[in-house]
């Protein structure tokens, strides 16, 4: 910028765009010095460098707005984890299936651990079987991002929300709720005016 410029001679645009040519640099620095702009080195590598005419707090402003924007716009990846055991008991297990449903349903990956300990460590099946049953009882609204690999003691798979389903699933259990609350209202009775 400016005075940091190296090079002899410099292929010079104005700040609307418009090709001014090749200057010598004192030249272009004496331009844009006129014009109470700044020189900006946007080409170092052409040859001759293209310098740019601009006001360089405004446009080191606008790129941070832009580089906002898109940070705004971006989805951040979030692995939620869940924890199984292979002889879990039924109610547990129900558990964590609800809690890796509700993650996926808020677009979250979910990363299913199943932890071996003593001898059950001998047989990996039961835990791939406790990955296979999960995802066979939600697999409507994600898919298999990583199948279950064994690494040491732990059992991992990672799924990833299908969105589209879960969009779909939303709108199900929406519909069902407005449903519900027509059956309430034609009743007359509500909770209320039973207790009075």
């Amino acid at each position: 910028m400016n005075g940091g410029i190296r090079a002899k001679e410099v292929r010079v645009v104005a700040p609307d765009g418009e090709q001014i040519g090749v200057k010598k640099l004192q030249e272009a620095l004496w331009l844009a010095n006129q014009l109470e702009l700044d020189l900006v080195e946007v080409a170092p590598n052409a040859r001759p460098p293209v310098a740019k005419i601009m006001d360089y707090g405004k446009y080191k402003y606008e790129q941070s707005v832009r580089d906002r924007e898109a940070r705004k716009n971006q989805t951040r990846t979030v692995i939620k984890e869940v924890r199984l055991r292979p002889a879990i008991g039924e109610h547990d297990y129900q558990m964590v299936r609800r809690r890796a449903e509700k993650f996926l349903m808020h677009g979250d990956k979910v990363k299913v651990t199943v932890r071996f300990r003593g001898r059950e460590n001998e047989r990996p099946e039961l835990g791939r079987d406790m990955v296979d049953r999960l995802v066979a009882e939600i697999g409507d609204i994600c898919s298999l991002e990583q199948t279950p690999r064994k690494e040491g003691r732990l059992m991992n798979a990672v799924l990833a929300p299908n969105m589209a389903a879960v969009k779909r699933r939303k709108e199900d259990e929406a519909a069902a709720d407005e449903v519900a609350e027509d059956e309430v209202d034609e009743t007359g009775t509500t909770t209320s005016d039973e207790e009075e």
